[in-house]
């Protein structure tokens, strides 16, 4: 398989990546940024493609996921003066 292939990403994953994908881009970063983080955010939460191997099973840890959600919150409730 070609370096950088989704090809071995579940459907689940590369909704995941497409989802953080569009978070990055409307928080202004270039399309290829946008997928790099994406992509680099499913890795570290699911350790890589999960289709094929002995590997799968493993848990799946979503620090990542909601560091990013509560730094992009964290002034959401202030009113501005």
């Amino acid at each position: 398989m070609a370096r950088g292939s989704k090809k071995s990403y579940t459907s689940k994953q590369k909704r995941k990546a497409h989802h953080i994908e569009q978070g990055a881009k409307k928080s202004g970063k270039s399309s290829k940024r946008a997928a790099q983080i994406a992509y680099a955010t499913v890795n570290k939460e699911s350790h890589g493609g999960k289709k094929s191997g002995g590997g799968r099973g493993k848990k799946v840890n979503h620090a990542a996921s909601r560091r990013g959600g509560k730094n992009s919150h964290k002034n959401s409730h202030h009113k501005s003066s």
